[in-house]
């Protein structure tokens, strides 16, 4: 069974409501940043994650279906990509990323090729 990009999973853990900014993002490879901002929105969840440990001041995009695990205790939430994968994701456009169909289809299209 498959879902969308743009949907939490059954079974990440997630409630619609909980606060998730500044919980740290978690690849599957090691830490990568932490969340500056989210939305539930259905059929458009996702979050904002900073990732300028990496690079300053970066910020990416990760849609809601690439959670694998929300950990409200350790306040940690699981991706199902590497550190690589989210470091070479589409830009993300502060602008675009709310409304603009275009830009959540590339957005979507790049997270749905690298999901496990």
């Amino acid at each position: 069974m498959t879902h969308s990009i743009w949907g939490y999973h059954p079974a990440a853990g997630h409630s619609a409501g909980t606060d998730l900014v500044g919980f740290k993002v978690e690849a599957v490879d090691g830490a990568i940043g932490k969340v500056d901002e989210h939305a539930d929105d259905v059929g458009s969840s996702y979050l904002v994650v900073d990732i300028g440990v990496w690079i300053f001041g970066r910020h990416v995009l990760l849609p809601a279906g690439t959670v694998k695990r929300v950990d409200r205790d350790e306040r940690k939430i699981y991706v199902a990509l590497t550190q690589e994968q989210i470091r070479e994701s589409p830009e993300f456009d502060r602008a675009k990323h709310v409304g603009d169909a275009d830009y959540h289809e590339q957005v979507g299209g790049y997270y749905q090729s690298h999901r496990a």
